[in-house]
Parts: structure tokens; sequence; C-alpha cells
């Protein structure tokens, strides 16, 4: 039988952030929605891609000579690497494995559900020590919600506390599909006004707060994650809107309360590397006095609430 397999971007080990106790976290990618503060940039398309860093090539043309596909070529008028536009990178790996000043990396690799569990369950002595488990990121694991419901469910049969961070942007019947195995929904919430989600994020927010609705509805367990910035998602009128929507739910044994993710700069030189421009200009960070502001506007609702720092 063919094994289902996963194209994901990276696995992350001894995670404190997404879920309780240590957790590993396996990035899958390809994501809906293109966030303008995106710090996972290589998450956002399902195919292969390059990360370059320029400061660290030579121009050896040891790239361009192994690449079957030519996605890499050396300038005749210069002598310096390029990237043939319209070349389009099949993931065999054989430029990253002849640049020896290691300037190149693939993004993207297909691994089978099995060889994912492998990796998640060398860690099951740190789970059953804190608490902890696996947690699906990306991306979007709803993506590949098949993949993903597999994956989960191995690990839920096998003993390992399974969670899921997700846009919620996805098919209702997907996301119950997934939810069968999901022993948490850490769900994000970018903007509750749909004009202003669209303007942000690329999409609009009608679907991902039906999910979310049918998540707490069904008794499903879910944390509500802001990812905030500046200007732009902070205000007294948008805590309000989100509140209001979550009141109905606030005493549901299954709603576990807000996670505030404040905005951060760790994913600002990958777009350099990809070869895009940063689509935020000037620094929307929050002050530690926006985060207790917020932190207290939602608290007098007698609504849990944190501040995650990474």
């Amino acid at each position: 039988m063919i094994e289902r397999k996963a194209r994901i971007f990276n696995i992350q080990k001894y995670n404190m952030y997404d879920g309780p106790g240590v957790r590993t976290l396996v990035f899958f990618k390809g994501c809906p929605l293109r966030c303008k503060w995106c710090s996972n940039p290589e998450s956002q398309k399902r195919q292969y891609q390059v990360m370059y860093k320029a400061n660290q090539c030579i121009n050896c043309g040891a790239c361009a000579s192994v690449c079957p596909v030519g996605v890499h070529r050396m300038s005749p008028d210069t002598g310096l690497h390029e990237f043939v536009e319209g070349s389009v990178c099949i993931g065999c790996r054989r430029c990253e494995d002849a640049c020896t000043p290691s300037a190149l990396s693939i993004v993207g690799e297909m691994k089978t559900i099995s060889e994912l569990y492998d990796v998640v369950d060398e860690d099951r002595s740190f789970y059953e020590m804190s608490g902890g488990g696996v947690t699906l990121g990306g991306g979007e694991a709803l993506m590949q919600p098949e993949a993903a419901a597999n994956l989960l469910m191995v690990c839920k049969q096998r003993g390992i506390n399974t969670a899921i961070e997700t846009c919620g942007y996805a098919k209702p019947v997907e996301v119950m599909k997934v939810a069968e195995f999901t022993d948490l929904f850490l769900f994000d919430i970018k903007h509750m006004n749909s004009d202003r989600h669209y303007e942000l994020t690329g999409v609009r927010n009608e679907l991902i707060l039906k999910n979310l609705r049918n998540l707490l509805q069904n008794r499903y367990n879910v944390k509500v994650r802001l990812p905030l910035l500046k200007n732009a998602n902070d205000s007294e009128e948008e805590i309000s809107a989100l509140i209001e929507f979550l009141t109905p739910y606030r005493d549901y044994k299954n709603f576990k309360g807000i996670d505030l993710l404040p905005y951060h700069k760790m994913g600002v030189n990958k777009y350099k590397q990809l070869g895009w421009e940063y689509p935020i200009e000037g620094d929307p960070s929050l002050s530690e006095e926006d985060l207790d502001r917020l932190e207290t506007w939602i608290k007098k609702y007698n609504f849990p609430v944190s501040v995650i720092r990474h």
C-alpha cells in the first residue's frame, strides 16, 4: 500500500509556545492567507522554493552546473549568480549539496506519515514529563487535510497529545475531519472586520469565523490567538468585536482562553532570501504598555488571557 505523504518545510523540537508542555512542531508547506506580517514566508507556497543568501555566495557556478531544470545560471554579462525567470524548482537539492558556502537552501520536503511520526515519537519522554505532544503548524496544515488528519490520528492512537495551529480558512468538513484527532486548536483571529481582514491577509473572514463557531459549539478544545500589530488590530473597537463574538462561549469548558501574539521581526530576512519585498513599512511592534492595555481590556470581560513572547 502506498503511504500518504505530507509536504513540510521544518520540524522544530522542544517548542514551548504552541500548546501545553514541550512539543514537537511540524510545519506544513502551503497557506491560503498572505498575511503582511508573516514570519514564515517560505511556508506560503506549496511548491519547492530556493532561499538564497547573496552575501555568502562566491559565484563559483556549481549550482548552475548541476541544476537539471535551469533554475540557476551565471550571468553572461557580470559572471554573477542569478535565477532564471520562470524556472521551477523540483526539489532535487543538487544545488544545495553542491553549494560549499551554504548560500542555497531548498524549502520543502516530502515525508511519509510514518517518517513524521518517528521523529515526533523520539521525544515521548519529554511529552510525558511536561504534558506536551505534537503541534501541526505551517503554513497551514489544513491545506493538506488528509495528511494532517492521518498524522494526528496516529499520534493520538499512540498516546501523544495533539494540537494544530490554524488560520481557520478551510472547508468546514475538513476542519471537522481533523478535529476528531485534535486535543487542542490554536485558532488565529487576524481581524474581526472582513474588509480589513482582506486588506491584511488577502482573504475575507466569514469562513474563518464559521469554523471557529463550529468548533466551539461542538465542544472541541480551542484557544484563540491574536497576532497583534500596532494600528492594525489593536484598537478597543477590534477587541470589543472579538469579545462580543466569543462571549456566548466564555463559560464553555472547551474554550481555553486567548493568547496575545505580539508582532516580531524574526522572519524579515527570509523575504530577502526569497527575493521578495517585505510588505510592512515601519515598525508595528507593540510596547509593553500596549500589551498591558489589551490584556486589561480582555480581562475586564472575565476572559483568561496570556501574552506569548517568543
